[in-house]
Formats: structure tokens, C-alpha cells, sequence
């Protein structure tokens, strides 16, 4: 791990292709999401690097920052079926930040061994000396994890 990234882990009890097929559909990321701000998504879901959907997305749930409802549109950066998603987004904000949110997944004995990830070492320059980043805490991801298992797991 960098000082600009976090990364955590979880065995949930599903196959990967379970896991994935979460992943990849943009009413999953809502369905999983810890912090609150995704409200709803429009699009189908993701099935190669380049794809895309909107995420409405609603920053009060935060309370940080007084941007209300806006819509980011999410780019899909990596994509190998049933073993890494990873995306950046489009928003508001431009040029992009290009911070990145990903999750690897491994088969386990138990059934996948999930890790997810958000890393925000690439962002541009001109946002590094704001003090925004990481936007969510490293227990926001484990918390998305333990809702991500609660969604797949039957």
C-alpha cells in the first residue's frame, strides 16, 4: 500500500462470477455502496474496458462538501471477466481527477477471496494540494465489502 491508496480484503461466500456480475451492473455499485452517495445509475452493464454508465449521485451524504445531486459517469479501466473491474470517473469536475476504484477477486475455498481498492496516486496535479483526498475512508471500503458479501452471499 502507497500513502494514496488503500486496499482491503474479505472472503465472501459466492463464486467470483457471482461476485462479478455485481461488479460489472451499475445497480450493483449502487446496491453495495457504503457511503451513501450513489442514489441510482443509468446504463447496462459493463462488459470491456472503455464502457461506460452514469451514476446520480447525491454529495450531501457526506456532508463535506455542498455539491448536492450531480451525475459522474464511470469509465471502466481494467476488465478480465470474474477476476478485475477497475474504473475512474467523469463528473462536474474537469479535467478529471482520475482517482481509480478497483476489486480483484480469487477463487477460495470458501468462495472468493475479494479485495477492493481505491487509489488516488495518479490524481492531477492541481487537486493534490486541495486536502479532498482519499474522498471516502479506508472503512468505507471495508463496509462496502460487508454489504458486497450480505448482496451475494445466499
Amino acid at each position: 500500500m502507497t500513502e494514496a491508496r488503500f486496499e482491503v480484503s474479505r472472503v465472501v461466500e459466492a463464486t467470483p462470477a457471482a461476485v462479478f456480475a455485481v461488479l460489472r451492473d451499475p445497480a450493483g455499485h449502487v446496491a453495495i455502496d457504503s457511503s451513501g452517495m450513489l442514489q441510482s445509475a443509468t446504463g447496462s452493464p459493463v462488459s470491456a474496458v472503455g464502457d461506460t454508465f452514469v451514476v446520480h449521485m447525491d454529495r450531501e451524504s457526506l456532508g463535506d462538501y455542498p455539491m448536492g445531486k450531480y451525475d459522474v459517469t464511470v469509465i471502466i479501466t481494467k476488465y478480465l471477466e470474474d477476476t478485475e473491474i477497475e474504473w475512474t470517473i467523469s463528473g462536474q469536475i474537469q479535467p478529471p481527477i482520475r482517482h481509480l476504484y478497483g476489486y480483484g477477486l480469487e477463487p477460495h475455498e470458501s468462495g472468493t477471496l475479494v479485495t477492493t481498492y481505491y487509489d488516488w496516486s495518479q490524481i492531477d496535479e492541481r487537486y493534490r494540494d486541495k486536502g479532498i483526498f482519499p474522498v471516502i475512508p479506508e472503512s468505507a471500503l471495508k463496509a462496502t465489502l460487508g454489504i458486497l458479501a450480505r448482496t451475494v452471499s445466499h
